[in-house]
């Protein structure tokens, strides 16, 4: 089958429009975006995505989880689709971007073919994941860990928001709870457009990023528990100040990233003291560790050093100690093939790229483990994102989705 053509491009404009009009719809403090998962300014998000699929031909469908599939159909109603997308839900200072390119340029892709009139064999579809964030109801990547069997629906139903807010009810509460089982969809291959969140194409000066491999991430919680007690009247030798072991694992989970380079990355990113009061010592401290790395046997080395050292730790400040896991995947290979059509298609669209691996967590690592998946990413100003600051360039959008209607019209064969 011949490959698409180097003139076959989307058109830049349209998708810059629909990026700007979907911004419109939960907007930030300072430019960017709060649209977090299962909000009513989600739910709005959602619909204006449903119409503009349905405008260009597709058909809706919705899973359990909340997940938007729209099919455009191939001319072989026996053969597998071609998936693309990524996600609409932000960060609570997100930025226009992050997932949002992805869903929206898959959509551009699909108006792309309607426009010049292109078919293919394999169905084409697009793609909302839901909760792909993570920030309103952990872990990240719930619907889509959903899909491929990592976690049960039971599980994300009762995963809860800061409010103690259950995921099904909101689900259920915003109206979007579909009717297809999690997981039944089989894909023939999926490509996921995203920028980078990172600093390296821009600094290297290339539109395209081929994304070959995923660091693999263990996500933990740390429940620290002291004694509550007056910052003024309790001598210094007599508390149980849960909010410094917390200071001092912050320390450690830095000093073991740094003992773990190269390619090793940790922090405290997620932290609350209770009571939360200017004059209570803290008598419990709940905070988060995001250890990352594209080598496993680092990654799993990490973990084991926090649990020595922090049990360590509160063991000398008379703390009492629990650490649970609160997200993870293994480090990820994408797909040989579909790679392959990625950076063929930058080559024959003349964009300037580079292999990369991809330093955040996406909907295309758990896909990866249940069909051929493959990752295009674009280049974001300073490397700049989950901020509302977040920014690109039109060009660098365009260029984006341009490799992604290549290498998926590839996948889904164009027919003569």
């Amino acid at each position: 089958m011949a490959a698409p053509g180097e003139n076959l491009r989307i058109n830049p404009e349209r998708l810059w429009d629909s990026l700007m009009e979907m911004a419109r719809i939960g907007p930030g403090v300072a430019g960017g975006n709060n649209r977090q998962t299962l909000t009513d300014a989600d739910a709005e998000g959602r619909a204006l995505f449903q119409r503009w699929c349905e405008e260009a031909g597709m058909t809706m469908g919705v899973d359990r989880m909340g997940t938007m599939f729209a099919t455009r159909p191939g001319t072989d109603p026996d053969a597998l689709p071609v998936y693309m997308g990524s996600h609409l839900d932000t960060q609570p200072t997100g930025g226009k971007y992050d997932g949002v390119l992805g869903v929206l340029g898959a959509l551009e892709a699909v108006r792309t073919m309607n426009d010049l009139g292109v078919t293919t064999r394999h169905p084409i579809v697009v793609t909302n994941w839901a909760n792909e964030e993570g920030t309103r109801f952990a872990p990240a990547m719930l619907a889509s860990g959903v899909f491929i069997g990592e976690h049960d629906l039971d599980f994300a139903y009762g995963r809860e928001d800061a409010d103690g807010k259950r995921y099904g009810d909101e689900l259920q509460r915003i109206g979007w709870v579909g009717d297809e089982e999690v997981g039944a969809r089989k894909m023939h291959a999926m490509f996921e457009l995203h920028i980078e969140q990172g600093p390296i194409l821009e600094a290297e000066n290339r539109q395209i990023g081929v994304v070959t491999h995923g660091q693999g991430l263990w996500w933990l919680q740390v429940t620290l528990t002291g004694k509550e007690a007056h910052t003024g009247s309790t001598p210094m030798a007599m508390r149980v100040n849960a909010g410094l072991g917390m200071a001092r694992i912050t320390e450690a989970v830095h000093a073991i990233a740094m003992d773990h380079q190269p390619d090793a990355v940790g922090a405290v990113g997620q932290a609350n003291v209770y009571p939360n009061s200017r004059n209570v010592i803290p008598g419990r401290a709940v905070f988060t560790i995001d250890f990352r790395s594209p080598d496993l046997e680092k990654l799993n080395s990490m973990r084991a050093r926090l649990e020595t050292e922090a049990a360590r730790i509160a063991a000398d400040l008379g703390l009492g100690i629990e650490i649970e896991p609160a997200g993870h995947f293994d480090p990820v290979t994408f797909d040989p093939a579909c790679v392959a059509a990625v950076r063929d298609a930058a080559e024959r669209l003349g964009y300037s790229h580079m292999d990369i691996v991809s330093g955040a967590g996406h909907d295309a690592c758990w896909i990866n483990k249940v069909a051929p998946t493959a990752m295009i990413m674009c280049p974001c100003v300073d490397g700049l994102s989950h901020n509302e600051a977040e920014d690109i360039t039109p060009e660098w959008a365009a260029a984006g989705t341009d490799v992604l209607l290549h290498a998926v019209l590839e996948a889904a064969q164009v027919v003569e």
